[in-house]
């Protein structure tokens, strides 16, 4: 597996991410299933870990600390989260420096480290003043017990101002953004990836496979969702990946493209879908989940080798989206340049 800068940190991550959301999860990866998958995903070269306080309800922070026991913490890269309920008290949730300081901590006690790499703002919190989350994270860069700050679920604009404002205070910055992207999510690339690009942000992109809906289990002419399929939860559980949200022609016709350019390179469409995130501009590391070591190996299939700039066209052109308003004017208007 190939490495790649994160952003401008100088640290080398390698170009997947292993996700453990599934870790410790009901009817997903148990805890020996998950050492079987951390174990594979290092030996494929692999050093960077994606988790966060809320999965399992800690179980997946707890899972991965019990393995890094065994592990040279330093060869790693472990990267979490922070901003969504833990408890059902009224200061359990969100961005203010009491609970931030709160959760970091008990992250670091289910890690069993006393660092981590990357702490990511979950998403943006209103209620919370940007100055006073931007304050509180410098403070744990300044302290050592984070060593760089990234986020997720966030606008442009968002983003952008506090990337700025980090740098009126002389407050650290973030230097990691944990978007949505894939071949079925391509809105990110309208501003995020812009001013990640501009500001020299690692990007590492969670769902490179839409909930599954990239997998190859669909495909179109299929009328529902494989009983017990992430998809299947989604509908119940009014998930972005529902069926009746994505089972419409614009889905399929990305499919059909998927199914086609993984026949001609002899594929998994999965591999072919990351492959496509791979080598879209700007990003660093899609992160790769999985429910159990066969999956994680066929997406380990995606690295190693590479798409034609036809296959990639193909792909791009079929997952194309009109653009709303202002984008499709402002694209017209660099025509006219």
């Amino acid at each position: 597996m190939d490495h790649r800068y994160l952003g401008t940190t100088g640290v080398k991550v390698s170009e997947l991410c292993l996700g453990a959301m599934t870790f410790g999860r009901e009817n997903e990866a148990s805890e020996e299933e998950s050492y079987r998958m951390l174990d594979a995903f290092v030996e494929a070269g692999g050093n960077i870990i994606d988790t966060a306080n809320v999965y399992g309800h800690g179980a997946s922070e707890h899972i991965v600390g019990r393995w890094l026991a065994r592990r040279n913490r330093d060869e790693l890269v472990i990267a979490t989260k922070v901003r969504f309920a833990t408890g059902d008290g009224p200061n359990d949730v969100g961005l203010s420096r009491k609970h931030v300081l709160a959760s970091v901590e008990a992250s670091l006690a289910r890690l069993q480290t006393d660092y981590v790499d990357v702490l990511q703002v979950h998403a943006w919190d209103p209620a919370t003043s940007l100055e006073s989350v931007l304050t509180t994270l410098d403070g744990l860069v300044k302290d050592g017990r984070v060593r760089y700050l990234g986020v997720s679920n966030v606008a442009g604009y968002q983003l952008q101002r506090a990337l700025d404002l980090s740098r009126e205070r002389g407050l650290e910055p973030f230097t990691v953004l944990q978007p949505q992207y894939n071949l079925l999510c391509r809105s990110t690339e309208w501003e995020l990836l812009q001013v990640a690009r501009d500001e020299v942000l690692a990007v590492i992109p969670w769902s490179p496979l839409r909930g599954g809906w990239l997998s190859g289990k669909y495909r179109r002419g299929l009328e529902r969702p494989p009983e017990g399929s992430r998809v299947a939860v989604a509908e119940e559980k009014g998930w972005g990946e529902r069926w009746s949200n994505l089972a419409n022609e614009a889905t399929w016709r990305v499919l059909d493209a998927l199914f086609e350019v993984a026949e001609a390179t002899g594929r998994e469409p999965s591999q072919v879908a990351i492959r496509w995130l791979l080598q879209r501009p700007g990003v660093t590391a899609p992160i790769v989940g999985a429910r159990g070591l066969a999956q994680l190996e066929t997406n380990l299939g995606a690295t190693g080798w590479s798409l034609t700039v036809e296959q990639m066209a193909e792909l791009t052109a079929a997952s194309d989206v009109p653009l709303p308003y202002p984008y499709d004017f402002l694209q017209g208007a660099m025509r006219d340049r």
